[in-house]
């Protein structure tokens, strides 16, 4: 396993980081251990998850099964363990986004799920624009004081928004940001107008979600009958990409390369990248995405895929202006 530093801080984090979203609602809780077993024997230390995942409002059903987990024992002090805040956790009006209030009581919940003492990444699942950065940042530095978090993340913000949080942390004389989840991959490349520079220019590091645009970039032209790409709106989707795919997939096959070892290479190629999040809803899938940590893209192959997949046209505003 590969390891690299988590944006600017001190803290290392596999080249892949396991994500578990699908964890209770797609993989059983025996699966989703066995999973996280072996993701451990291949040294990935890098788990994130979410108070919402699980989607039964207010359970955190996600974060129970990795606590449970956790609680066999040798397992939490090898890893670096991360979950956010933000989404709606009951139906009363302070349950949910980014208040001072919700933020504590969000915090105290997912440790005791967790079955923890500490959360190594405390990451803001969605800007909240009707709380304060101040009043934000003031809740975090608490967590942080308390020993209850180590690191304080976002995840789906604007390049503005990281320089606002940033910059008032600074005013605060706090460390901020230092990862940024983002939705990124071959396919959807818009970050790299704001977003990537933003993380780039403070040291954040970019954590790609759905790097394989939901099935789109592993094979989708491939004919099924259950899974993810059986699914309708992602069949809407491969008509709409259908010739990309055809160059995509024709261009894999030419390398003697799966796609989605490819769509996983080309993030892990990315500067501003630390770790892609793989959610494995089998062990199969789980050990098929090593693949990519040993795949090398030449200066050729990588300008292949620009063509197929061009993005942006890189930052802001060069893009679209001079």
């Amino acid at each position: 396993m590969q390891y690299i530093h988590l944006g600017r801080s001190g803290v290392k984090v596999s080249r892949l980081c396991l994500g578990t979203m699908n964890f209770g609602p797609e993989t059983s809780e025996a699966d989703s251990f066995t999973v996280m077993d072996r993701a451990l024997d291949l040294g990935i230390n890098f788990f994130d998850t979410a108070d919402v995942y699980g989607w039964k409002v207010g359970e955190g059903w996600t974060e129970q099964i990795v606590g449970r987990w956790l609680h066999q024992g040798g397992r939490r002090e090898k890893i670096v363990l991360a979950t956010k805040v933000f989404g709606r956790m009951g139906n009363w009006p302070n349950q949910s986004r980014l208040s001072a209030l919700h933020i504590r009581r969000a915090c105290e919940e997912s440790l005791r799920r967790l079955g923890t003492d500490y959360i190594d990444l405390y990451q803001m699942h969605h800007i909240d624009r009707e709380s304060p950065w101040e009043e934000v940042w003031q809740a975090m530095e608490q967590l942080v004081r308390e020993g209850k978090i180590l690191y304080v993340g976002s995840s789906n913000f604007a390049g503005w928004h990281l320089a606002q949080a940033q910059e008032l942390a600074r005013n605060r004389h706090f460390l901020g940001l230092i990862s940024e989840q983002s939705l990124y991959n071959l396919v959807e490349r818009t970050i790299e107008l704001e977003v990537i520079p933003a993380c780039t220019a403070y040291g954040i590091g970019v954590i790609p979600w759905s790097p394989l645009a939901r099935g789109l970039l592993a094979g989708a032209l491939k004919p099924v009958t259950v899974g993810r790409r059986a699914d309708e709106d992602l069949k809407k989707k491969i008509e709409k990409y259908r010739p990309k795919l055809e160059a995509y997939e024709a261009f894999c096959q030419s390398m003697g390369e799966q796609p989605a070892d490819v769509a996983l290479a080309w993030l892990l190629h990315q500067p501003a990248v630390t770790s892609p999040i793989i959610g494995p809803r089998k062990i199969d899938q789980l050990n098929g995405a090593m693949r990519a940590l040993a795949l090398a893209l030449s200066a050729d192959q990588l300008k292949r895929l620009d063509a197929i997949f061009p993005g942006p046209g890189g930052a802001a505003p060069e893009a679209y202006a001079w």
